[in-house]
């Protein structure tokens, strides 16, 4: 404890040294002293060598133009689809538990089974889909080709396995999608130095099969069986800001990631035959390009489609739609996993499913009660049939009261009790139903709230002016009373829409918005402005606006204000004395009066309106408020009450037909029940303005004609206005006038003059300013031209900075600027119908004449892909490919062996020919493929785009301890120009020969078949060439041949011919979705011939000729070489053939005869063997003796002459020396005598 207390030895700073200097200088100033030096003396600091600065500048360079992607056309929508995110790996590596984690981080809920897509809202502008995949080769094929993102997690304790690269592999050919590594079980490690080592390799030998600095993440722990937030927080970061390069295949062919699926199919129809082929619809968003209608597609693991019906419906996960904020709040943060369970709602075409827990906890209160549902309905049988009848409702449109049995009668007489009704409402947080009272006349007053506000409008209308204040009180009183009923109906209403899933109970309040009538409190929350409130506020008339928390603020008001107008407008009550186009406008002038104190605000006279109530300890009641202000405003008063007189003239057309129609019908009439929409034509609209009765003025609101902006506003509408661009009244008038000037009428005599004087002078004034105001409108106009031009001149010249790869970005950007302008205006509707069905949107597929098996063996785990298919791509053929057997595979693969290739959308099975391209051009059969080499594949399949990559596997059947790609290749053509040609051997004898002819026999079998290879070179085993030249007529199928040399009786002739190949038409569709659960890895499709023999127990009959027999030579006896006499005259004597006579047979009695020893003789020869053996062996021992004694002499001899060389040579050296000391005396000596001489 005391050594942990310690204090640590802190830092010593150096005080000399280089780095200290360093320091110092820049604490004095050094830095600005070197800037000096540079400003006074640029050229010492120029470059020092040009190359150098050459190779840096190319170098930075590179490096930029590495970074450069070939520019492509963004052709994503407004609102993306979300993003696939497939999380790879090998079993029990921690998939399940990483989404898990994903999803608690993005949306803080928890999920269970990962079952399917799991789509959920990441941000404000992305969404993210999780699909996990299994261990199983076909799984991993599909998500390969729909992947966005991969998460690749990699068991750190056990390194990486074999599911790893073969991903990758599949994801190199199908378009590589950006991958993530994710390093789990490395709380494994207890020793730092492994852990660091480990992740050192793992992650360099990562970077070797993706790119070099690819992501690669560490989840270092688990903590209660969830990873360490902050590092998922770190990850799904990560994943939140990437950006996607678009891949080709998915941009060029639209497709959807089903994350539900439902069975259309008639009940009736699956009763009566089971295994019919049923119609199913599947859900998803759509992604890549845009789809078209009534199309064809594929679902990989089941086959190619129709597609009956296509159709868009509400976005079940839409993105938040204020991306102002920073964060998304808790109702934005949305999960959809239809096929895991999760979501609650499920939007159809024609319906909408809501999952309620509660029935599902019912269920299992029940599950100890008999399990006969008969036994069932008559336990929970309560009341009679009679009884269930007449309490039975209905309610025929959603969102409207259920109607009883009885209401009919009570609506029609009116006079029952204003007692309670029960209603029954499950209340999932206590588990029970509840039973509520509800109240008719409250049911009354909201159905009837519209008619009653417009009679009371009229009522309003049709009173006099001269109205005492105590009534107008009464009436605001009664009118109070009704708005509080009106506000308990609506926090009831509240508490009811708290029971229902956020996405129903948001379309709940969009109908309630829609079908109910206006209310008085909410009018005056609307049209009160915000200096109206606070004014009001201030007085403490209003109390009960914001208690309960309905205000709306500033930004929804006008919103808000534009429904309740509209909705208004549309109140089905007429008095009669008011045109269908002014209802509204009535009704909103009754409000008025009815529901607000009417105030004066200034001299625009400002109206405020403040709800009617109980004020007990306010300063200002009813009556002093009228007594104090009774005299204020009485001018608009007044206008109000003519507006309102000019309303209340008679409608003409009710008068003459009886009938109105109203505005507002026709906008009641578009929604029923809030789901089914009546379309209209647009005929309607355009006839409206005939139904108005043109016989009546309908005066304006009151204007302020004092304002210049009033005045401004129909100045032009006069004859002195200007009427166009080019034509003032003021200025053609003066045109007149100085055209024609004075003039004298001739019948009366009197003279018109044009001006007087000061006319004159003030016309020539505004004549110059005139014209030093068309001198200044030239000039702008001048200088905004040379603006224009000066601007189009930079662009082309003096933008040094952009180079071509800029200029093909702005290009591109232009090009999708356009493409996301065309139809922003145009309804979705609309829309589709032009370009198709957008990549973004949810979309519901129609496929009919799916299989059974589809249905019934349908399991979540397993993806559904729907991929479109091009306009040819439907069809079958045969392609051209090249193909590489992969390195890591470990055999070789045969021409004619069945292989599952993954190309496009599809998976299948065919039969490929093997072949290689010779020099001159012929395409050649292969056996095998080639070790370390491209080779040609011809294959008979669906018509794919050129380019197109694809990879084969032999088997898609469990899982195999070795690689399981078995090659690579990509598509190259799509006919069948190519013709494969394999080798054959034509074998023939001669049986007849001459000197260089011969006539062979065996090769063919009729004088045709000679004739067709007449001319074609030929050859023996033994090497000499021939040539075929005609057919005999005896024996069918002989020929005369000529060769280079004459040919013996046991030549063999063979002649080498090419003979095409036809490529085996094998097409077969991996089916695995349609196998049952459990056995959808386990698709076994043709069989090669290895295997068959294998399963079946055969083996191969050898060939007699390929069988080892014993080689038998029978010896050959040749003829005796004959030299003529003429040669051997002239052949050297060495040469020449001698004549040897044969030596004679040698005497008998020469030859010795056989002797017999006897056994004494025998023993004597025995000794005297062993005697020469002994005296051998010691002769050769004293050899042996001699010769090393020998030795050693000869080496003492040796020495002793190197060691008199070595005498002699110092000798010889002494005498030497010597001899040159006597020379240099006597030249010594001689120069001497010369010098006394001289």
């Amino acid at each position: 404890m005391e050594d942990a207390q310690k204090e640590q030895k802190k830092h010593q700073q150096k005080h000399s040294g280089p780095k200290a200097e360093r320091k110092k200088s820049k604490r004095q100033g050094g830095a600005t002293e070197e800037k000096d030096e540079r400003r006074r003396n640029p050229k010492a600091f120029a470059v020092q060598s040009a190359v150098r600065m050459a190779k840096t500048f190319h170098r930075a360079q590179d490096l930029k133009a590495k970074k450069h992607h070939i520019p492509v056309v963004d052709r994503s929508s407004l609102e993306p689809p979300p993003v696939v995110v497939v999380v790879v790996g090998p079993p029990k590596v921690g998939k399940s538990t990483l989404i898990r984690c994903l999803i608690k981080n993005f949306t803080r809920q928890k999920m269970g089974d990962i079952c399917g897509p799991v789509t959920i809202v990441s941000g404000k502008k992305r969404r993210l889909t999780f699909i996990e995949c299994s261990n199983d080769i076909s799984t991993m094929i599909d998500l390969a080709k729909v992947a966005d993102l991969v998460l690749m997690l990699i068991d750190a304790s056990f390194g990486f396995e074999m599911e790893t690269f073969e991903f990758l592999n599949i994801c190199q050919v199908h378009g590589f999608p950006r991958i993530m590594g994710v390093l789990t079980h490395l709380d494994s490690f207890r020793n730092n130095k492994a852990l660091r080592k480990t992740k050192k390799r793992l992650k360099h030998r990562f970077w070797t099969e993706v790119y070099q600095g690819a992501k690669l993440f560490y989840l270092s722990g688990m903590v209660y069986g969830e990873y360490q937030t902050q590092e998922v927080k770190n990850l799904g970061r990560f994943i939140s800001v990437m950006k996607f390069r678009p891949l080709v295949w998915q941009t060029s062919h639209p497709y959807v990631v089903a994350d539900r699926m439902e069975d259309l199919t008639d009940p009736e129809q699956v009763r009566v035959d089971p295994k019919c082929d049923r119609t199913v619809s599947l859900y998803g968003y759509l992604r890549g390009t845009y789809l078209k209608n009534k199309g064809q597609v594929h679902i990989p693991g089941v086959g190619d489609f129709s597609v009956a019906d296509v159709s868009f419906l509400p976005d079940p996960c839409p993105l938040p739609e204020a991306q102002k904020k920073r964060a998304l709040n808790e109702k934005e943060r949305l999960l959809y996993a239809p096929m895991a369970g999760v979501g609650g709602v499920v939007y159809d075409k024609d319906a909408v499913y809501i999952d309620l827990p509660g029935g599902h906890i019912h269920q299992e209160q029940e599950e100890g009660r008999p399990t006969t549902e008969l036994v069932q309905s008559l336990i929970g049988t309560h009341s009679t049939l009679d009884a269930k009848m007449a309490a039975s409702k209905v309610s025929l449109f959603s969102g409207t009261a259920a109607l009883a049995g009885g209401d009919v009668d009570e609506e029609r007489g009116k006079s029952a009790s204003p007692g309670p009704v029960e209603s029954l409402v499950w209340d999932p947080e206590a588990k029970r139903e509840r039973r509520k009272a509800v109240f008719m006349e409250e049911e009354e007053e909201a159905e009837d709230d519209d008619d009653d506000d417009d009679d009371e409008g009229s009522d309003d209308e049709g009173s006099d002016d001269g109205e005492s204040e105590g009534e107008e009180e009464e009436e605001e009183n009664v009118e109070v009373k009704e708005m509080l009923l009106e506000r308990e109906e609506k926090t009831d209403r509240k508490q009811r829409t708290e029971e229902v899933p956020p996405v129903k109970r948001r379309k709940a309040e969009e109908e309630e918005v829609a079908e109910m009538p206006a209310f008085a409190d909410s009018e005056d929350e609307l049209e009160m402005s915000e200096e109206d409130r606070e004014v009001i506020k201030g007085e403490g008339l209003i109390s009960e606006l914001t208690s309960e928390g309905e205000g709306l603020t500033s930004e929804d008001e006008s919103g808000e204000e534009k429904k309740q107008v509209k909705k208004r407008d549309a109140g089905p009550g007429d008095s009669g004395h008011c045109s269908e186009a002014e209802n509204g406008d009535s009704e909103n002038e009754s409000m008025e009066q009815e529901v607000s104190i009417t105030k004066v605000l200034g001299k625009e006279g400002k109206k405020s309106k403040v709800r009617q109530g109980e004020i007990k300890d306010g300063d200002l009641c009813y009556e002093t408020a009228g007594a104090l202000r009774w005299k204020e405003g009485l001018t608009q008063k007044a206008s109000e009450a003519f507006l309102r007189q000019q309303r209340a003239a008679p409608n003409l057309r009710k008068l003459v037909y009886g009938t109105v129609v109203e505005d507002g019908a026709e906008e009641d009439e578009e929604e029923l029940g809030g789901m089914f929409k009546v379309s209209r034509p647009d005929t309607v609209k355009r006839h409206r303005a005939d139904l108005s009765d043109c016989s009546r003025f309908p005066p304006d609101a009151g204007r302020d004609w004092d304002l210049d902006e009033m005045l401004d506003s129909i100045r032009d509408c006069f004859v002195t206005g200007k009427w166009e661009e080019g034509q003032d009244a003021a200025m053609l008038l003066k045109e007149d006038e100085e055209l024609y000037g004075d003039f004298e009428d001739l019948e009366t005599g009197t003279l018109h003059q044009g001006r007087n004087q000061g006319d004159q002078e003030d016309s020539d004034e505004e004549q110059e300013e005139q014209l030093v105001k068309e001198d200044e409108v030239q000039k702008n106009k001048r200088l905004e031209k040379k603006r224009r031009l000066k601007e189009r001149f930079n662009s082309e010249y003096d933008n040094e900075d952009a180079t071509y790869f800029d200029d093909l970005k702005e290009e591109m950007q232009k090009q999708a600027e356009l493409n996301r302008t065309e139809f922003d205006d145009v309804d979705d509707e609309t829309r589709v119908q032009y370009e198709g069905f957008r990549p973004g949107m949810y979309v519901r597929l129609e496929v009919p004449s799916l299989p059974c098996e589809f249905v019934t063996h349908f399991d979540p785990h397993y993806p559904i892909i729907l991929g479109a298919l091009g306009p040819s791509e439907g069809n079958v053929g045969y392609l051209q490919t090249r193909l590489k057997k992969h390195r890591w595979h470990g055999r070789i693969l045969k021409t004619r062996d069945p292989l599952i290739l993954s190309l496009g959308w599809r998976r299948f099975q065919t039969v490929p020919l093997y072949h290689i391209e010779d020099h001159n051009g012929r395409h050649r059969l292969l056996k095998y493929t080639p070790q370390h080499m491209h080779c040609g594949a011809t294959i008979w399949g669906p018509i794919t785009p050129q380019g197109t990559g694809f990879l084969a596997v032999q088997s898609v059947a469990g899982t195999k301890s070795s690689f399981r790609i078995a090659a690579t290749g990509v598509v190259l053509d799509l006919d069948k120009s190519v013709t494969i040609v394999k080798k054959l051997k034509l074998i023939g004898y001669p049986y007849k020969i001459f000197k260089n002819t011969s006539f062979i026999k065996g090769m063919f079998n009729t004088v045709l078949e000679v004739a067709k290879f007449e001319g074609a070179s030929i050859r023996t085993v033994s090497g000499v060439r021939g040539q075929i030249k005609k057919a005999l007529s005896t024996p069918a199928g002989a020929y005369r041949a000529t060769f280079e040399d004459r040919l013996l009786m046991s030549d063999i002739v063979f002649l080498r011919s090419w003979f095409p190949v036809s490529v085996p038409q094998l097409y077969n569709p991996v089916t695995s979705l349609l196998l049952p659960a459990g056995q959808k890895d386990s698709w076994t499709g043709m069989r090669t011939m290895g295997q068959l023999k294998h399963d079946l127990g055969l083996r191969n009959k050898p060939s007699t000729d390929s069988l080892y027999k014993p080689v038998v030579r029978v010896q050959r006896r040749f003829n005796p070489l004959h030299i003529p006499k003429q040669l051997q005259k002239a052949l050297p004597f060495k040469s020449k053939p001698k004549q040897d006579q044969a030596k004679a047979a040698t005497p008998r009695h020469l030859q010795r005869t056989a002797v017999i020893r006897e056994p004494h003789e025998r023993k004597v020869a025995a000794l005297l063997s062993a005697l020469s053996t002994v005296s051998n062996y010691k002769s050769k021992k004293a050899h042996a003796a001699q010769h090393a004694k020998h030795k050693d002499f000869l080496r003492q001899k040796e020495k002793q002459e190197e060691d008199k060389m070595k005498r002699q040579k110092e000798a010889r050296k002494k005498l030497h020396r010597m001899m040159g000391q006597k020379e240099k005396k006597k030249l010594k000596s001689s120069l001497k005598g010369t010098g006394q001489d001289d």
